[in-house]
């Protein structure tokens, strides 16, 4: 079967996302809020589209969150409202975009975030992320933590090079956090949303905590840098809050 996109309430772009993904998935729409986490899991959700014109926004991108069964599910919340966006994003969604951008992105956005996890391949990662974390990785995220984002990238890039496996994406997830961070240092607005973004299709996917890197803060972290972001014009980077840009968090010594 192919994938499923879950659209959740009735909003006005709902012929949109039939007219553009039909052909290559299966769309549903969830109306009503009962069993909304079993529905996910019983539709095998890829995806879910949240209308964040709608006054109940805020429950369908938080619930589907707070649950292990469904929190690897992107959620894509279109909202023109620069409050609801920010708001958006700390409750947990993945990816925003305006009605327009929408129309624009939707076949390109669904064809990056929509896949289903591999069983095995969630178990090969489960495995990898109970091992050691790597010395190039200690050493990553001491300048990570340093405020070197640029050497930080270098180290995880080498990484990554040489990995096999799907731990892979927990290097690649701090290198472009790490590089958002230098974007927003250089006053580079839009590079650093840009990096954001990026960096979700990775972490989403992973587990909360990963070779002992806490996992769900660095996407917590990454998530209100985005919020902050999406608060501020581009003009007024300069006025960012610097505090925001976090060290990642190891639970487990190296």
């Amino acid at each position: 079967m192919p994938p499923t996109i879950v659209i959740t309430g009735a909003p006005a772009w709902t012929r949109l996302v039939h007219d553009q993904l039909a052909a290559d998935y299966t769309i549903v729409q969830y109306t009503g809020q009962a069993g909304y986490v079993s529905r996910l899991v019983d539709d095998h959700a890829a995806l879910i589209l949240v209308d964040g014109a709608a006054d109940d926004w805020r429950f369908w991108t938080t619930t589907p969150k707070a649950s292990p069964a469904t929190r690897r599910i992107p959620v894509l919340l279109v909202a023109d409202s620069s409050a609801v966006r920010a708001g958006a994003l700390l409750a947990g969604a993945d990816v925003l975009l305006s009605p327009a951008e929408l129309a624009a992105q939707l076949a390109a956005v669904v064809r990056d975030y929509a896949r289903l996890p591999d069983a095995a391949r969630l178990a090969e990662l489960d495995c990898q992320c109970a091992e050691p974390l790597p010395p190039l990785a200690v050493e990553g995220i001491a300048r990570f933590n340093a405020g070197e984002y640029y050497r930080q990238h270098d180290l995880f890039e080498a990484l990554w090079v040489e990995t096999s496996g799907p731990v892979r994406d927990l290097y690649r997830a701090i290198l472009q956090v790490g590089v958002a961070y230098y974007q927003i240092e250089r006053g580079n607005h839009r590079g650093a949303l840009k990096m954001l973004l990026r960096s979700v299709q990775w972490s989403v996917v992973l587990p909360d905590v990963c070779q002992g890197v806490d996992v769900k803060q660095l996407r917590d972290d990454a998530y209100r840098v985005r919020a902050e972001l999406e608060r501020l014009l581009p003009a007024d980077i300069a006025s960012f809050d610097r505090s925001l840009l976090k060290p990642v968090r190891l639970l487990t010594p190296p």
